[in-house]
């Protein structure tokens, strides 16, 4: 018995020992009185060692362990609650390390919240005057720490906040803070109010969640929980925060990468750089130091070394110095994370074009300066800032990824990060723009990836269109030229895909003109117009040499007549999708309908050459032609050329034609595409060509002329060709410029090709040998038929 009873003092002694040295161990535990904040400085080693132990929460002796376990309130998570756990840890949040930027927004708010408070009563500071963030991970016991110096919470909104799915106390808040009776309080509207809700996302990566807070009206509290339910506790160390809060994350096994520098600090970059306030983390760094070097230990002096040194007269040199060696030594301090401002909260005329431009170097990794920006704050329906760009290149590949989700207009909800994710932000032909958008008004979901209300996204995407026309619209004229050839395609594409835009994208279009070699407006194309003139003319073609030849410009150009040269894949599409301008309509040379408003004279004479070449037009549609063509017809159109093919008002230019060729993607027996490339065509004749002057008087004197109906074809396939057309009858069209070409130089018709003897003795030697081979294989068959 006194054995036992012996043992018994002595374990009670090793216990007492140990609470008394943990007890001194933790005198300074989660003392957050941190001092002023400043970028760059050191603080001495005894602050920083109290900065490292305020953020460990297990420095609780074991006295004060066991008090919170029995005093501790143990609570259940509501219903909803419950099942909303299970939503957000196995489905709701697609990416699990968003739940840094959940708790990062949630502490700035709370720094919001005590901000804004001490705008009505300074003394609300007074426990706490610094206002940051500080994240700090903690490898040795798996734990990573969220600390703020905001408003803190009480022990009843503990419950309220953490028992209760989407319960933030915000909408409280903001009622309060807007009193009338409060003349700052109409103004206090800052804030995002999703405390409740993102706080949750902590358990995608910890087992268990332990958040110590201090809010100025109230005690130091300390709420725990393991996803099941959660416990609240008077802190026995009593108020070591002063105010704000700690949120530890002890995490699983599969989230331990969580706790690496470089990882939270991209995390950090990544969705909160344009955080309001700063953001800290414990971070080390390795520094070269000199240090002496220790002399080796001599061995003792014996008599003889004695003597030798006194014969010996040592000079001292003044250039003696003690030696010294560099060696690596790793410190630790607090590191300044979120150094990017937010610079589009600015006012315009605060920002300089240096800062515009390194901003958008940062944000895009662009090397070169943007073309120009804009930057703008839009209210109304929603309200949002933004600030946009322009790039001088067009990114690469940018037409193989067109209508793919892009990475190029990121969306923050008061400066936290949201998504760069977006189809519905920006047009796909404004792919190109680069830039922030800011709002205060979205409305975000629980996992805060998809926006509730997809209305307010299509009225900042119509706002944000706006702004981005009108800036091009601003572009200087030799900026705007470089900004054409990089993205000229963009911005037609966008004309055929935009008409609630439409007109706005027609005044930045640009084409090539046969007024000079540069490139128009189609208001300077107006201007320049002749004063009866009704329509704006253009042609297609492949390239400028092609549609300054074609035959359908020839008597426009010859009379002054301004021509849009379309030399551009895009452009006609582009063109047939804008139906006017300023008023004019547009005008396809190559298709029917074309007139010129000429003078009484010039239509009377036009009416006599139609009447003179009626018999001609009559034979071309009844007897030359009339498997070939729609329907022939006097031309207003041709000067030089004998004849052309022009397509309806519906149907295929010869330019169009080669598109559709040449499109990888169109299958050969696609119906839409052998319906347009079927369509008979109209030939227009030139009543003053010396050609068709002679075959009317052929048709005149023989209407069964084989002479004239043999040039009647000739000029038909001529007119094809020279009309942008594909002659369907290649190998007809040869053989009848053969035939001309004998006729010409005076080779008669029956003449063959000469015959090589030497390939007529080589074809008779391979139907020989072919012969042979036919009767071995018989003589084969004969005999396995035999055999069986």
């Amino acid at each position: 018995m006194k054995y036992y009873l012996l043992l018994g003092i002595l374990l009670l002694a090793g216990v007492n020992q140990i609470a008394a040295a943990e007890d001194e161990a933790s005198t300074e535990t989660i003392d957050l009185d941190l001092g002023s904040f400043k970028e760059g400085s050191r603080t001495d080693a005894e602050t920083l060692k109290r900065e490292e132990e305020a953020i460990q929460l297990d420095g609780l002796n074991v006295a004060q362990l066991k008090e919170i376990r029995e005093k501790a309130e143990k609570f259940t998570f509501q219903t909803e609650v419950n099942r909303m756990m299970k939503l957000i840890i196995n489905s709701l949040y697609r990416n699990k390390e968003i739940f840094l930027r959940e708790l990062i927004s949630n502490a700035s708010d709370a720094i919001d919240k005590i901000r804004l408070l001490a705008l009505t009563s300074a003394k609300e500071l007074e426990s706490n005057p610094e206002l940051h963030i500080r994240i700090k991970a903690d490898k040795e016991n798996k734990a990573l720490h969220i600390m703020d110096s905001g408003i803190g919470m009480t022990h009843q909104d503990l419950i309220n906040n953490l028992g209760t799915i989407a319960k933030s106390g915000t909408a409280d808040f903001l009622a309060k803070m807007q009193d009338p009776t409060k003349s700052e309080g109409s103004d206090l509207n800052d804030m995002i109010g999703q405390f409740g809700v993102g706080f949750y996302s902590a358990f995608l990566v910890a087992d268990r969640v332990v958040v110590t807070t201090k809010h100025n009206d109230d005690k130091q509290y300390i709420w725990e929980s393991d996803a099941n339910s959660f416990t609240i506790t008077e802190d026995p160390r009593g108020d070591t925060l002063k105010r704000g809060s700690i949120i530890s994350l002890y995490l699983k096994e599969e989230a331990q990468d969580f706790l690496e520098e470089e990882t939270v600090r991209e995390l950090i970059r990544k969705y909160s750089q344009f955080i309001n306030f700063p953001i800290l983390m414990w971070s080390s760094k390795t520094v070269d130091e000199e240090v002496p070097i220790e002399e080796e230990a001599k061995p003792e002096k014996t008599e003889d070394d004695v003597e030798d040194e006194d014969a010996k007269v040592e000079e001292a040199s003044e250039d003696d110095k003690p030696k010294t060696k560099k060696v690596s030594k790793t410190t630790w301090d607090w590191l300044l994370i979120n150094d990017s401002k937010p610079i589009w909260t600015r006012k315009p005329a605060d920002v300089t074009e240096d800062e515009y431009t390194s901003f958008y170097k940062s944000l895009t990794k662009d090397s070169s300066e943007p073309l120009s920006q804009t930057h703008f704050i839009a209210e109304g329906e929603v309200t949002f800032k933004s600030l946009l760009y322009v790039p001088k290149i067009q990114p690469s590949e940018s037409f193989n990824r067109y209508g793919t989700k892009s990475d190029n207009i990121k969306l923050y909800v008061r400066r936290v990060f949201i998504t760069d994710e977006f189809n519905d932000m920006m047009p796909n032909y404004l792919n190109f723009i680069r830039g922030v958008v800011d709002s205060d008004d979205l409305p975000l979901n629980v996992s805060r990836e998809t926006l509730q209300q997809h209305k307010l996204i299509k009225v900042i995407k119509k706002k944000l269109v706006r702004k981005v026309l009108d800036m091009l619209k601003k572009i200087d004229k030799e900026a705007y030229l470089k900004f054409w050839k990089e993205f000229s395609t963009n911005i037609k594409l966008g004309v055929m895909e935009d008409p609630s835009n439409r007109s706005r994208l027609a005044k930045l279009l640009r084409f090539q003109t046969s007024n000079g070699k540069g490139v128009t407006s189609l208001a300077e194309y107006v201007e320049r117009m002749k004063s009866k003139q009704d329509h704006i003319y253009y042609i297609a073609g492949a390239n400028r040499g092609e549609v300054e030849k074609s035959p359908f410009v020839e008597r426009l150009l010859s009379k002054g007549y301004e021509v849009l040269y379309l030399v551009e894949a895009v452009d006609e599409y582009c063109i047939s999708a804008l139906p006017e301008f300023d008023g004019k309509k547009f005008q396809n040379v190559a298709k029917e309908g074309f007139k010129l408003n000429e003078s009484e004279k010039s239509k009377k004479n036009f009416e006599l050459l139609t009447s003179t070449f009626e018999p001609l037009v009559k034979w071309l549609n009844d007897v030359a032609l009339k498997d070939q063509i729609a329907k022939a017809q006097v031309s207003e159109r041709l000067s030089n050329s004998p004849c052309a093919l022009v397509a309806g008002v519906f149907g295929w230019t010869g330019n169009m034609e080669r598109l559709a060729m040449s499109n990888a993607h169109q299958k050969s027996d696609d119906p839409q595409r052998s319906y347009y490339l079927n369509q008979k065509k109209t030939l227009e004749i030139n009543p003053r060509h010396p050609l068709m002057r002679e075959l009317l008087r052929r048709v005149e004197a023989d209407e069964a002329d084989d002479t004239a109906k043999d040039m009647a074809v000739m000029m038909f396939r001529t007119a094809t060709l020279r009309s942008g057309y594909m002659l369907q009858e290649t190998s007809q069209f040869a053989d009848s410029i053969e035939l001309m070409m004998r006729q010409t130089l005076g080779v008669s018709q029956e003449e063959q090709v000469d015959i090589d003897e030497d390939e007529d003795d080589d074809a008779e030697d391979s139907k020989t040998e072919s012969q042979e081979n036919t009767t071995a294989e018989d003589e084969e068959e004969d005999q396995q038929h035999d055999e069986l």
